[in-house]
């Protein structure tokens, strides 16, 4: 019954889950770093290290994308499991009240002595009433067989619904093992691209990470071409406006705003400023309008690169777009000529 109820709990979702795999993933990069200074490689020029991290954070970027995408599927399966489970219990609850009205029938019943009613009243030495109470017993008759056919209906209904319950607690488990997985990938990834440059000298990583603008990127961004190519309409207008906004931002992996985004999450969260819900992953996101060529450009279309759709930023105009680069470079403005050009879309 509904008093007995144990407490809803979501164990696979919730700040709670999120805080315990942060500490994991904290211990699990820890452990993938090796003790100990880094030592350049003899056989590696500074060249050749530098495009090593690049391809390391083009793979952990392609590893967040499908981490997005996985944790998307798992909210939605523990979303499932949670109505199934409520409507159960909801079932149950009228599986319960349909129980003790049986019940008090069947204990009725009991105190009469447990006599068939058609032998009670046969034993009625009133004619009429025998007849009135006959008919009065048919329909109680025809009821209470309804009565305990609705009953295993809905205990059919129940079980049911646990089957289904079931089968969406497999799929949530499967999308954590694939959260999981991807997780591992991204941050042996970072971690990997972190030693390599450590083999860097200051100046060097300095160089390759834009340590001398980069951290006034955001105020140095701000006005640049702003203004100077119009939006196509208001919508368009209010997501390059939020883009602008986070300029400077932090790039932080499956972070969706307001503080810190990854590339998808900065698109989406500049469309929904405007009222539009994209999709999560960068491969959703392209289907998320119409198509256009990279000469119909405007300010607010999506731009998409790498063969396997794996990063997107927001086309400001004049050639340029705002995205968020990688850990360690903030959102910021960057041609679009930067990265291996893939498509673009239209948010409709």
């Amino acid at each position: 019954m509904a008093a007995h109820r144990k407490p809803k709990q979501r164990p696979y979702t919730g700040s709670a889950a999120r805080t315990a795999a942060t500490l994991a993933f904290a211990g699990a990069a820890t452990a993938a770093v090796l003790p100990g200074p880094a030592h350049a490689d003899p056989q590696r020029s500074p060249a050749q290290v530098r495009a090593e991290v690049d391809r390391l954070y083009h793979e952990a970027e392609v590893a967040t994308e499908q981490y997005n995408g996985a944790k998307e599927k798992a909210t939605a399966a523990a979303d499932a499991v949670d109505t199934l489970r409520d409507e159960a219990a909801r079932r149950t609850e009228r599986l319960n009240a349909s129980r003790d009205a049986l019940g008090s029938f069947a204990a009725a019943q009991y105190r009469t002595g447990g006599l068939d009613p058609s032998v009670q009243l046969a034993l009625s030495s009133d004619p009429d009433q025998y007849l009135e109470r006959a008919s009065y017993v048919d329909r109680m008759g025809d009821r209470r067989a309804a009565e305990i056919g609705e009953v295993e209906r809905q205990v059919a209904g129940i079980a049911q619904l646990r089957a289904q319950a079931k089968g969406r607690l497999s799929a949530l488990a499967a999308r954590q093992a694939e959260l999981e997985k991807h997780k591992a990938t991204i941050k042996t990834k970072l971690a990997d691209a972190q030693r390599l440059l450590a083999t860097l000298s200051p100046a060097e990583r300095a160089a390759y990470e834009g340590a001398d603008g980069a951290r006034s990127a955001g105020r140095a961004d701000r006005g640049t071409g702003r203004g100077t190519v119009l939006a196509p309409d208001a919508r368009a207008a209010e997501a390059v406006a939020f883009a602008y906004g986070a300029l400077g931002k932090p790039y932080v992996w499956g972070a969706t705003g307001p503080s810190s985004f990854d590339c998808s999450g900065l698109t989406q969260a500049a469309w929904r400023s405007a009222g539009v819900a994209l999709p999560r992953t960068t491969y959703t996101q392209i289907n998320a309008g119409q198509h256009i060529s990279r000469s119909e450009l405007a300010p607010g279309d999506l731009v998409f690169f790498y063969s396997g759709i794996s990063h997107v930023g927001l086309y400001i105009g004049n050639g340029q777009m705002i995205h968020a680069p990688r850990p360690g470079a903030p959102v910021r403005i960057a041609p679009i000529d930067q990265m291996p050009f893939a498509g673009a879309t239209r948010v409709t």
